[in-house]
């Protein structure tokens, strides 16, 4: 078993301002240096398009593939397919789902809306029912209980289980694995939006086994914005994708036989790929972001974030603030719950004053470090709520 490596802040390699604070990943990443390079780079070759060739509308996806099956520990890169957004994602497994009346769809409390609205006209396309596991009180235990609830929830009547690693809104980390086995029990699809996990915290496809995983790249990949990516499992390989594009066909490498149509796709959820998906832009930048990842590893992420949020947690606590125990939630993202006494709206204006930026989501400060930030950043923070 390898050992964590402990990383250094790596703030020089992104072009964040000193006076800022930055702890809004969850909303959007900064760009790496590396990765706006290979932007600018990739503008430029757009400029000059007789340098473009037939093979690279294939070499560069099938590159990017490789390494986002590499990076979520896919067995096959083949089952990896690039999507525009997590909602595409989402549908494709929609259109491919059968469902009969009375059967039901599980979801968990305040999940991002792309992760509810398709589920919400399934269930309607086909008189199936919605079921929400509520969030438990806040207090002692309430990741136990809502996972416990969540276990509990899922019966015979369960089809499709779908939910994030962690909830967007605090990080609270959810039992993936005891969530997989029992949906088997029950032949229960698991579909996972991993939008504010993939890239900051470990996924193994091996381990959790879902049918799908769906993210953005704009996150926590350090991508681009209007791109992602998806695992499909095995069980959609005969499936239909969203639309028909000419990529997404069999021997689509064939540009002089393009007029001979194929009625057979492209293998495994190599069919699912979005039109266009050779963007020549994107594609070299979210390369150089997964290559990046993975020189750092997501577990390394997981630690430093933790090494320099763990006093400032602490000291919140001490405020009468609360932040789910350190073991049931992740630690590039985290919410933090107000007490009664500190005043919201004073507290936003100290952060515009002092330019920290954070996120508000339902009841929680949504607090989202990366390798940018800094221990004194949380002391900046901290200091806002004296």
């Amino acid at each position: 078993m390898e050992t964590l490596q402990m990383l250094s802040c790596q703030k020089d390699k992104f072009r964040l301002e000193d006076h800022v604070t930055y702890l809004n990943g969850a909303y959007m990443s900064p760009s790496l240096k590396s990765v706006e390079k290979a932007g600018h780079e990739a503008v430029t070759r757009k400029c000059r398009p007789y340098q473009i060739k037939a093979e690279d509308f294939f070499t560069h996806t099938k590159r990017l593939r490789e390494l986002f099956a590499r990076f979520i520990d896919a067995p096959d890169y083949r089952n990896t397919s690039i999507i525009p957004s997590a909602s595409y994602g989402l549908a494709t497994v929609a259109k491919n789902v059968k469902l009969k009346a009375g059967d039901e769809i599980l979801l968990i409390d305040e999940q991002f809306p792309s992760n509810v609205y398709i589920w919400q006209k399934l269930a309607e396309q086909n008189n199936a029912t919605v079921k929400v596991i509520r969030a438990p009180k806040i207090g002692e235990n309430r990741a136990n209980i809502w996972n416990k609830n969540m276990l509990n929830g899922i019966s015979s009547k369960t089809a499709i289980v779908a939910m994030p690693p962690a909830h967007w809104a605090d990080g609270t980390l959810y039992d993936l694995i005891a969530i997989r086995k029992k949906t088997k029990q029950y032949n229960a699809l698991l579909i996972i939006d991993g939008s504010q996990f993939i890239g900051a915290a470990p996924f193994s496809v091996k381990e959790i086994q879902p049918d799908a995983l769906i993210t953005v790249a704009y996150k926590w990949m350090l991508g681009p914005y209007s791109m992602g990516m998806a695992y499909y499992s095995d069980y959609f390989n005969e499936g239909e994708p969203i639309e028909e594009n000419w990529i997404n066909r069999h021997n689509s490498e064939d540009f002089a036989g393009l007029v001979n149509y194929e009625s057979r796709y492209q293998p495994k959820a190599g069919r699912y790929n979005m039109g266009e998906s050779s963007n020549f832009i994107n594609t070299p930048m979210l390369i150089k972001s997964i290559q990046q990842l993975l020189e750092w590893r997501p577990e390394n992420i997981q630690q430093y974030c933790e090494a320099i949020s763990k006093q400032a947690i602490e000291q919140l606590r001490n405020k009468g603030c609360f932040v789910e125990h350190d073991n049931y939630r992740t630690k590039h993202l985290f919410g933090v719950y107000l007490s009664e006494h500190i005043d919201l709206e004073k507290l936003k204006a100290k952060f515009t004053q002092n330019n920290i930026y954070v996120s508000f989501r339902g009841n929680a400060i949504r607090i989202s470090p990366n390798l940018y930030n800094t221990e004194a950043d949380f002391e900046k923070l901290v200091d806002c709520f004296n």
